[in-house]
C-alpha cells in the first residue's frame, strides 16, 4: 500500500450514505461493450456502490480497496468479493477480467503503475472504464453559492490530485484504445440536508477542519438558506459524468 494517500477512512460510514448513486444506463452500456460477463474488477471501491450495480449484469465483481475502513463499510452482495488491494496490485489472474472499473477514484492512482496492472488483468478485447464528477447543478442561485464555497471557501485544501478531475481526466496519460461513452449524469431530488450531508464528505471539508480547527459547513447552510427557500423542499440535483473508456 506504499504511497496510498488516504483521504475518506476518516468518514466512511457518512460517505457511504452520501453519496449520489450512478445512473444505471452506465452499468448497462458496460455490460454490452464488455467482450463477456463473468468478471469484473472495481479498482477503488470505496463503500462498494458501483461494484454492487455491476453485480447485476456481470457474474463475479471483485471489489477491491486500499482502505481497510472503506471495504469494512461495503455493502455487501453475494456476487460481490471484497478485498483491501491497491489499485496498482491487485490479486487476479492475468487476463481474466472482462472489465476494469474505477469510479470517482482514478485521480488519486499511480497511473503508471495503476495501467500496468489494468493491461495485465484486463483479457483481450476487455473494457477498461473510469469516471468522475464534480460540482452539483441545481439552480443558477444555488450553484453560484456551491461554486464559492468549492473554489474559494475550501478551495485552497482540495488535495492536488483534484486537478485531474478539474480537467476532466484528460490530463491523465492513457493506454488503451479510446472507447466513446454516451452522455451520463446522476440525478437525485433532495433535500438542503441531503445536499449539505454530501457536501461534509468532500475530502477539501475534511482537511479545511484538520489545518483549521473550524467547520466551514453552517457557514455554507447559512448562505444556501436563502437561495434553497424551505430546506425540507425536494430540488432536482445534477451531475454530469466524465467517462474515460478504452477497449483492450
Amino acid at each position: 500500500m506504499t504511497g496510498f494517500k488516504d483521504h475518506f477512512s476518516g468518514h466512511a460510514a457518512s460517505y457511504a450514505q452520501a453519496r449520489p448513486l450512478y445512473p444505471r444506463t452506465l452499468f448497462e452500456w458496460l455490460a454490452r461493450e464488455a467482450p463477456a460477463n463473468e468478471l469484473a474488477w472495481d479498482a477503488g471501491c470505496g463503500s462498494g456502490q458501483a461494484a454492487v450495480a455491476l453485480a447485476r449484469d456481470f457474474a463475479a465483481v471483485h471489489a477491491t480497496d486500499p482502505s481497510a475502513t472503506q471495504i469494512d463499510a461495503a455493502t455487501p452482495h453475494p456476487r460481490v468479493r471484497y478485498g483491501v488491494e491497491a489499485a496498482e496490485q491487485c490479486t487476479l489472474a492475468a487476463g481474466s477480467a472482462d472489465l476494469v472499473t474505477v469510479a470517482q477514484a482514478l485521480h488519486w492512482f499511480d497511473f503508471g503503475r495503476h495501467f500496468a496492472e489494468v493491461m495485465r488483468v484486463l483479457r483481450p478485447d476487455g473494457v477498461y472504464a473510469a469516471w468522475s464528477y464534480g460540482l452539483m447543478r441545481i439552480d443558477p442561485a444555488i450553484d453560484a453559492v456551491l461554486a464559492h464555497f468549492e473554489h474559494t471557501v475550501v478551495g485552497p485544501y482540495w488535495p492536488r490530485e483534484r486537478r485531474h478531475v478539474d480537467a476532466g481526466y484528460r490530463d491523465i496519460p492513457f493506454p488503451l484504445a479510446p472507447l466513446a461513452a454516451p452522455a451520463f449524469a446522476m440525478h437525485h431530488d433532495w433535500r438542503l440536508p441531503q445536499v449539505l450531508g454530501y457536501l461534509e464528505t468532500w475530502s477539501a471539508v475534511q482537511r479545511y477542519r484538520a489545518a483549521r480547527g473550524t467547520d466551514p459547513m453552517p457557514g455554507l447552510a447559512a448562505a444556501l438558506a436563502p437561495a434553497w427557500g424551505d430546506p425540507l423542499q425536494l430540488r432536482r440535483v445534477e451531475w454530469p459524468l466524465v467517462v474515460l473508456a478504452g477497449r483492450r
